[in-house]
C-alpha cells in the first residue's frame, strides 16, 4: 500500500481506466480525468476536455495539493475530420496540462506520457514538430502542412516522444523524472479506428506479434514507471509492443544471419 497521490488522464476507458484500478488496488490515490465519466470508483473525477486551454487550466485549479505523479493517457485516434483536434488533444493540451501541474508534483515524482509505436518515425520530422511545437492555430497549422488524420495522430505521438526527450533534464533540475511509453496496437475500444487508419500494415505487425496487445499489459508498465522503483528511468521512451519494432527493425537491417 503506496498511498501516493497520481492524476491520470483518460480514465475513463482502455489504458487510463485499466491504470486507475492497478493505482487503487496498490492503495494509491487517484484524480481521474476525462470527458466522459468512470465507471471505477476514484478519489476524485474532474471532467475535462483537452482541446479547450480555458477547461484545462479549470480542471488544475480543482487538484489540490501535492501529487506524486502524472500519467497523461487520454489522446484521440486518427479519425476522419478530426487532425487539428487529435493535435491539440494529443499533444498541445496534455503538454499545457503537465506544465500547469508540473509544480504540484512531490520531488520524487513523475510524468508518463502514453505516446505510441505510430511515433517512431520522429528522427525523420524533428522539424515539423518543432513546427507544431510553436503553432498557435492548429486548424491553420494541418492546412499549411497538408497534414490528414493519420499524419496528424503519427505526428501527435512524434511531438510526444520529443517533447518528454526534451523536457527531461529540466525535470530532472527539479528531482521530478518524465518518460514515455510506445505501446503497439492495443484491444481498445478505438482498435477499429486504427485499423482504418493503419489498414494492413497494422494487420501484419499484429499477425506477427500473435495478438493486440492489453491495455492492462500497458498500465502495470506505466504504474511502474510512476512508482519510486524506476527512480533511474528520465527521459526514455519505452516500446511495449509485442516485438512489433524489434521484428521490423530486423527486417530493415537483413539481421537474419545474426540468429
Amino acid at each position: 500500500m503506496s498511498g501516493r497521490t497520481y492524476v491520470v488522464t483518460g480514465v475513463s476507458c482502455g489504458i487510463g481506466a485499466a491504470l486507475a484500478g492497478v493505482l487503487k488496488a496498490r492503495g494509491d490515490v487517484v484524480i481521474g480525468l476525462d470527458i466522459a465519466k468512470p465507471h471505477l470508483d476514484l478519489d476524485q473525477f474532474i471532467a475535462l476536455d483537452l482541446s479547450d486551454p480555458v477547461r484545462v487550466a479549470g480542471a488544475v485549479a480543482q487538484i489540490s495539493g501535492a501529487i506524486d505523479g502524472l500519467c497523461n493517457s487520454a489522446g484521440l485516434p486518427p479519425r476522419p475530420g478530426l487532425a487539428a483536434k487529435i493535435l491539440q488533444v494529443n499533444f498541445e493540451g496534455t503538454r499545457a496540462l503537465t506544465r500547469a501541474l508540473r509544480d504540484q508534483i512531490q520531488e520524487g515524482g513523475s510524468v508518463v506520457n502514453l505516446a505510441s509505436r505510430a511515433g517512431h518515425g520522429w528522427r525523420e520530422n524533428v522539424d515539423q514538430v518543432k513546427r507544431l511545437a510553436v503553432a498557435q492555430d492548429m486548424a491553420r497549422f494541418v492546412a499549411e502542412e497538408g497534414i490528414d488524420p493519420t499524419r496528424a495522430y503519427d505526428l501527435s505521438k512524434e511531438a510526444v516522444i520529443l517533447w518528454t526527450m526534451a523536457a527531461s533534464e529540466s525535470f530532472a533540475n527539479k528531482g521530478l523524472r518524465i518518460n514515455s511509453v510506445s505501446p503497439g496496437a492495443v484491444d481498445t475500444a478505438i482498435m477499429s479506428d486504427f485499423e482504418t487508419a493503419f489498414g494492413d500494415r497494422m494487420i501484419r505487425n499484429v499477425a506477427r506479434a500473435g495478438r493486440a496487445g492489453q491495455p492492462l499489459e500497458i498500465a502495470h508498465l506505466a504504474a511502474f514507471l510512476l512508482s519510486p522503483e524506476s527512480l533511474w528511468i528520465k527521459g526514455t521512451d519505452i516500446s511495449i509492443d509485442g516485438g512489433m519494432s524489434a521484428f521490423n527493425a530486423a527486417d530493415t537491417m537483413g539481421l537474419s544471419g545474426l540468429v
